[in-house]
């Protein structure tokens, strides 16, 4: 049965409960908050880690060869360049034969840096509004555009 002494304590618990509850909650999510906060700075202290042996690694000769040579494809003098070509990654048809192929005449594909220089070789033989140097100019002289108007392209 219900006595007063019951009613009285069970009064107590609420009002104990309606008042700490609100607290607890907050410290819960406070405490959640920083064991994620944990995390993150452990996840940052060890990428920060990783990244300062990537830059310590950098310190070694050996390893900026290595990188030379895989990255940029960089052979020693007097060493021979070979490229092995993976037959299932290659199509066996030529993806665009209209464009220019940069291949020498022995079937070898050329250097990056030699495509590069023989583009600058080629814009350094056209005249300024695109016409190579050798042919005449239009009548009428070389069209200048007006001045605030952009140009078309």
């Amino acid at each position: 049965m219900f006595t007063v002494r019951a009613m009285v304590f069970s009064l107590v618990v609420l009002v104990a409960f309606v008042l700490v509850y609100p607290t607890l909650g907050s410290y819960l999510s406070a405490r959640a908050e920083v064991e994620q906060l944990r995390l993150a700075r452990d996840a940052a202290l060890a990428e920060n880690a990783d990244l300062e042996a990537d830059l310590k690694r950098w310190d070694d000769d050996a390893y900026i060869v290595a990188q030379a040579r895989e990255r940029l494809s960089f052979v020693m003098p007097g060493e021979t360049a070979f490229l092995v070509v993976d037959p299932e990654t290659v199509p066996d048809t030529p993806a665009d034969v209209g464009g220019a192929v940069p291949e020498t005449g022995d079937g070898a594909t050329r250097p990056w840096y030699a495509t590069v220089w023989e583009s600058v070789e080629i814009a350094g033989s056209l005249d300024v509004d695109g016409r190579p140097t050798d042919e005449p100019a239009p009548p009428g002289g070389p069209v200048v555009p007006e001045s605030g108007t952009e140009p078309a392209g």
